[in-house]
């Protein structure tokens, strides 16, 4: 796979090129913050139900992602994501939870896994981390949410374990690391840098450096790429973004935007 596993497809959207032409039913990608309705702080692509933008506005974006996706919106489902290490199984009759309004997302959940055809795995974020999972023997697919908190609960290494339960290989595994902050906009706490050290084996090559006294930068795409390769994956299976959700001004940043912004969706899905 090439250095940026993410394609570009139109201002509003790019795609996992490598597995999206390998696999022509494929849908795998993450939105930008271009091409939508939503305005203020929420302009112009937001996907997130739960920021306080109005719902008719997310729902139009939504839509408009549904259409260009050939995927409708009654298939897609969504998460309640707690910045936790919860993931749910889905199937065909959880299409559409969480796809018009935000009290009926999947409760408690920061990663889905499925075998279904005709379902879409979206979450959203705005920094955080998206990992997304395809066993390239069986079509299991998967995507999940590591914010610091996910990340340190290890969710990654856990989604690779939810993938043998059912059945998968981890050699037939892959991963893509998405878009999200990166170490230079990404500043912690000693609180933060305590609880990274107590996941990592190899003390010789951390994901983070000191930048003054108590303060920290962060990597964690290279954190998650640690963790999972702990977990038993081999670097090769592993492919990272390089785009930053801070730095690209097409994305929305929780840091960069102060706290009041929209929210970018991964998905993944396999059509009939």
């Amino acid at each position: 796979m090439s250095k940026e596993p993410f394609k570009s497809e139109s201002n509003s959207y790019y795609s996992i090129g490598k597995w999206t032409k390998e696999n022509p039913k494929l849908v795998a990608g993450i939105t930008t913050n271009r091409g939508g309705i939503s305005e203020g702080p929420f302009h112009s692509f937001n996907m997130g139900l739960h920021v306080g933008d109005k719902e008719a506005s997310v729902i139009h974006n939504r839509k408009l992602l549904a259409s260009g996706l050939n995927m409708p919106l009654d298939r897609f489902v969504a998460a309640e994501q707690t910045h936790g290490k919860n993931i749910s199984y889905v199937d065909s009759g959880d299409r559409g939870k969480g796809a018009e309004n935000y009290f009926s997302s999947i409760k408690d959940t920061d990663g889905f896994l499925t075998e279904e055809r005709n379902l879409l795995l979206t979450m959203c974020y705005a920094d955080c981390v998206p990992l997304y999972f395809l066993d390239r023997a069986t079509g299991t697919i998967g995507l999940a949410h590591a914010g610091w908190k996910g990340t340190v609960l290890e969710i990654g290494p856990k989604m690779v374990d939810a993938f043998i339960r059912r059945g998968s290989s981890i050699s037939s595994l892959e991963v893509i690391i998405g878009p999200s902050i990166c170490k230079g906009c990404y500043i912690v706490d000693d609180y933060v840098i305590d609880k990274v050290k107590k996941t990592l084996e190899d003390e010789n090559n951390l994901p983070y450096n000191l930048k003054e006294e108590g303060q920290y930068n962060l990597d964690l795409k290279k954190l998650n790429r640690q963790l999972l390769v702990q977990s038993g994956l081999h670097s090769d299976q592993i492919h990272t973004s390089s785009f930053c959700s801070s730095c690209h001004d097409e994305f929305f940043s929780y840091r960069r935007d102060g706290g009041e912004t929209g929210r970018i969706m991964s998905y993944i899905g396999w059509k009939e």
